[in-house]
């Protein structure tokens, strides 16, 4: 009796080790697969219209206009500025080039800001006003959650608002 139950015992574990194995199988079918890309193979474009004009915009992962995660890269020419604004997620920045100047506030005023050199890193929560400025090309690399936007603390300085500037 004992080797039949052995033996019943042994089917059985057998059984419910294939059955998890299958049922792994697809989950680990459906893992995203990696995607690696090289600095020269960054398509730089005209950033959008919501941001001041000069700036290029590399799309690395993600789309920010569509819920989920997302990862660009802005390139910024000298005497660049980008006026008080918010946004409505957490905005993660890491300097990759250059120095890049960010103020907190409402009001642009350089005396309240800090320069963030290449390796520096920022995180703003969602509708904390702050303003930024370069003096020399500057590139970022931000990441968040979309849908993302910008909006001015003076709709009078939103760049997609003035006619005839792009």
């Amino acid at each position: 009796m004992k080797p039949v139950r052995m033996a019943l015992m042994v089917v059985l574990a057998m059984s419910v080790t294939g059955g998890l194995v299958a049922q792994a199988q697809p989950k680990q079918q459906m893992k995203p697969k990696a995607h690696v890309m090289t600095a020269a193979e960054l398509q730089w474009v005209d950033a959008p219209p919501s941001v001041p004009p000069g700036a290029k915009i590399a799309v690395l992962e993600g789309d920010p206009k569509k819920p989920g995660p997302f990862t660009l890269r802005f390139k910024l020419p000298a005497d660049y500025k980008v006026p008080p604004h918010w946004h409505p997620g957490v905005e993660h920045v890491t300097v990759l080039s250059g120095t890049i100047y960010v103020g907190m506030g409402a009001m642009f005023d350089p005396a309240k800001g800090q320069a963030l050199s290449a390796g520096s890193f920022s995180v703003m929560q969602p509708k904390t006003p702050h303003f930024a400025w370069t003096k020399e090309e500057t590139i970022l690399q931000a990441h968040g959650m979309g849908p993302w936007g910008i909006t001015y603390i003076n709709p009078a300085d939103d760049p997609s608002k003035k006619v005839g500037q792009r």
